[in-house]
């Protein structure tokens, strides 16, 4: 296995909360390059309006909000489950400054995977995953999820499955795709995959990667594949069902490749380490970890921490622990061939992307 360490790190803070659409809170952030020096930013439940002073922003006097659309509540306006922004720039030294949202005809943010006509829009939303670029089509994975009155989080939900949109670079109308009349590809007993997707070297496959509980809690994380050609056909797609690797046509077949992953996570080639690297949130620790694995399927070595998260500092107490959640890693900002990452998380509190530059020195620390 390939070792390192953490050389230097540096906190540069919440992003995009400059914005010229009331935009007041957003999580997901996952990237997307589509060219040589654009990105297609992709995220979850989008926040419009006036963040409350003084109180959380989930618990508006002391008291949870209803496991319904956030409008009228907290100060927000309207919520979007999913939005996306265009970066243009290749690095992540100075922060994110270069962006601009995707917007409708009236030049507010506009939700890029669409629900459909029997969603709900009280209790189901249309949340992030990763995506990929092929041939000027962009190809966005996302997750439906029922919101829930009651659980262990602040906000509370259950998966209901994954699915795949398809929507052409610079027009961004995205189109929800369907097997046998279901969008839904992998549903909520399966790896909900397209957490992460990546090319292969010869860009022939693109692998994706997909979680799913164990049944003693526990979070495995799963490898599927396809050729890049066949991405939008549900029948194409191949599962790794053993180390060797061998692949098969059944889903049912699939064998984790680790644990300890939320939803979330980021997996890309490293050229300065020479390997590929996943990078994730472990559990709701508050820790950002770094694994590596010399091919997509493995072996994927234990995590190595890059970054241990904090809640700011607040002028009131929550009444609910830390959550801190979704890292990964954005391989297209990193510097000097891989050798300085930079990673984003979401407080739950803060609710922006909050960005952490990395820098790496080979070997492990003395």
């Amino acid at each position: 296995m390939i070792s390192f360490h953490v050389e230097h790190a540096r906190d540069m803070g919440p992003q995009f909360t400059r914005n010229p659409h009331r935009m007041v809170g957003q999580d997901g952030a996952y990237s997307i390059p589509f060219g040589t020096d654009k990105t297609l930013w992709f995220f979850g439940d989008t926040l419009i309006g006036n963040r409350p002073g003084g109180e959380s922003l989930w618990f508006p006097g002391g008291k949870p909000l209803p496991p319904t659309d956030m409008a009228g509540h907290s100060g927000i306006d309207r919520l979007l489950t999913n939005t996306g922004l265009l970066l243009r720039q290749t690095n992540g030294a100075k922060g994110l400054a270069e962006f601009q949202y995707i917007t409708d005809k009236n030049g507010d943010l506009r939700q890029l995977v669409p629900r459909l006509k029997d969603e709900d829009f009280d209790t189901i939303r249309v949340w992030c995953q990763h995506g990929i670029a092929i041939e000027g089509l962009v190809y966005l994975s996302y997750i439906n999820v029922r919101m829930l009155a009651e659980g262990p989080l602040a906000v509370n939900f259950e998966i209901l499955g994954s699915g795949m949109a398809e929507g052409r670079v610079g027009e961004w109308d995205f189109e929800r795709l369907e097997h046998n009349g279901d969008t839904l590809w992998w549903g909520s007993d399966v790896p909900r995959f397209g957490s992460a997707m990546v090319n292969s070297h010869d860009g022939e496959h693109v692998y994706l990667y997909g979680v799913r509980p164990a049944p003693d809690g526990a979070q495995l994380c799963y490898l599927a594949r396809v050729r890049s050609s066949d991405i939008a056909d549900y029948e194409a797609f191949e599962y790794l069902c053993d180390s060797s690797p061998r692949w098969s046509r059944s889903v049912a077949d699939a064998v984790p490749v680790f644990s300890g992953v939320p939803n979330e996570l980021s997996v890309a080639w490293n050229p300065w380490l020479g390997c590929w690297l996943a990078v994730h949130s472990l559990d709701l620790s508050g820790q950002i970890v770094a694994r590596t694995a010399p091919d997509p399927w493995g072996p994927w070595s234990e995590p190595t921490l890059l970054w241990q998260c904090r809640q700011g500092k607040l002028d009131y107490t929550p009444p609910y622990a830390p959550q801190i959640y979704a890292g990964k890693e954005h391989p297209e900002l990193a510097g000097e061939n891989g050798r300085i990452l930079y990673l984003t998380y979401i407080e739950f509190e803060e609710y922006y992307p909050h960005l952490i530059e990395v820098s790496l020195s080979r070997g492990k620390r003395s």
